[in-house]
């Protein structure tokens, strides 16, 4: 599980879309000096700023609902920017360390809160103990079932319908990933099913409370929906252990409104739960301008694991990398070194292979063959990966015109690709500045041996 949440996907906000194509109807009207500057201002605006859904019924019902739970925002507004979608804009110009949310705990949604709902008698009796997700999965499929009924009704209204987990593509679509994340995207999926499958004991013991059969309530694309909830939306907050749940950790708190803040790696927030005050508070590291979104950061993520995580690619993330197996990094080392499994064991124990690469400190030169091995080594192996990416771009290219209803999981897939063609380019680019030094002494008896 993990710390923050993101907002909708570009793609599904129609809002934004409209507006940026009656902006560009408006600006192909003008020619000249004056439309051009007019063109760029629009052009900077479009990017930066989005546009106010504060209006929009739903979230009307929402605000009300928030005000009823004690909580009044003063700094932000929902709004929907193109290139994130659905996010928070700020009001007024935000000053570094200002506080930005401080949710209220009658806002949250916790394990304290199904607790004390209609499934707090069932939870209790209940052999073996659920776990602290399935009791919140739970109460989300069961408020979302009771519609109109429910009192969590307008925060409901405001989820996402959909999410773009892996575990909700396509399998057409993931066996596009990459190795490393197309093997966690199927751990993902046999987990989820795994959680459906144990927990059908606990949905039949809570037949009592609804008129329908249980199996037709808690189906597994509904518990689907209410995982992805719990697993891209919810912030830490540490709840003590309880008999009445299972030993894993209970640590998730869903916060309404402050869950609409989306993910940017170039920003700094502190966010946590203020035992004192009983809110949940979150304040800015660095400013924020007038009407700009307001974003946070979720952690440190590479893209494949924001994309498992949280079903988004984040462009020019500084995080980035592109993993190398264990495997590939075998097959482009020289066969003739004799310490081979050994240097493997040692990579293995540190856990290099399965770290990112720019994580690793560079040590001191050995020697200059050593150098030299070591560039010719990483520059075959960055060779094949272009040559790799910019097939798989191809083919994700030709099947968006052959699957056109996977058109948005397919640009999310292309997306991540491209964004790994970007790093390889740029450290191709980079060893061969590097190995420029080297290349009047080349050793020629090596080169030979490597092309056998």
């Amino acid at each position: 599980m993990n710390s923050f949440v993101r907002g909708c996907d570009v793609w599904s906000c129609s809002n934004c879309l409209d507006t940026m194509e009656k902006q560009t109807k408006r600006m192909k009207r003008g020619r000249g000096r004056t439309s051009r500057i007019r063109r760029q201002k629009l052009f900077r605006s479009s990017v930066s700023r989005g546009v106010n859904e504060s209006c929009k019924p739903e979230f009307i019902e929402f605000k009300k609902w928030l005000k009823d739970r004690k909580f009044e925002d003063t700094n932000l507004i929902p709004a929907c920017f193109p290139g994130t979608g659905r996010g928070l804009m700020s009001k007024t110009s935000l000053q570094e360390g200002q506080m930005i949310i401080s949710l209220p705990e009658s806002c949250l949604l916790t394990t304290d809160t199904v607790i004390r709902s209609y499934l707090g008698t069932y939870i209790a009796k209940c052999q073996p103990p659920p776990s602290p997700l399935l009791a919140l999965c739970t109460f989300l499929v069961s408020e979302k079932h009771a519609g109109d009924q429910s009192l969590w009704k307008p925060y409901l209204d405001i989820l996402p319908k959909a999410y773009t987990c892996p575990v909700c593509l396509e399998p057409k679509v993931v066996n596009l990933f990459p190795e490393p994340l197309k093997a966690k995207a199927e751990e993902q999926r046999a987990r989820v099913q795994g959680f459906f499958s144990s927990s059908r004991d606990f949905f039949s013991s809570l037949q009592p409370l609804f008129s329908e059969a249980v199996e037709s309530i808690f189906s597994y694309s509904a518990l689907l929906w209410a995982w992805c909830t719990v697993n891209t939306r919810a912030v830490y907050m540490k709840h003590g252990q309880r008999k009445c749940f299972s030993p894993e950790p209970d640590t998730y708190a869903l916060a309404p409104y402050l869950d609409l803040l989306n993910h940017s790696p170039d920003v700094q927030v502190k966010a946590a739960f203020n035992e004192e005050t009983r809110c949940y508070e979150v304040r800015t590291a660095s400013g924020c301008r007038k009407h700009e979104q307001v974003f946070i950061c979720y952690g440190p993520h590479d893209n494949q694991r924001l994309l498992l995580e949280y079903g988004f690619v984040s462009i020019q993330n500084p995080h980035a990398c592109v993993y190398v197996s264990a495997d590939l990094l075998v097959k482009y080392l020289p066969s003739t070194d004799k310490q081979m499994n050994k240097k493997m064991s040692i990579l293995k124990d540190h856990d290099f292979i399965d770290t990112c690469w720019k994580k690793v400190l560079l040590g001191e030169i050995i020697s200059d063959t050593n150098e030299k091995r070591s560039l010719v080594i990483a520059q075959k192996i960055c060779h094949y990966f272009i040559e790799e990416t910019n097939a798989m771009l191809r083919k994700v290219s030709h099947m968006k015109d052959e699957e056109v209803a996977l058109i948005n999981q397919l640009t999310l897939v292309e997306t991540l690709w491209t964004e790994e063609l970007k790093i390889l380019q740029a450290s191709a680019e980079i060893l061969n500045s590097l190995q420029m030094p080297f290349s009047c002494g080349w050793d020629f008896q090596y080169d030979v041996e490597w092309k056998r």
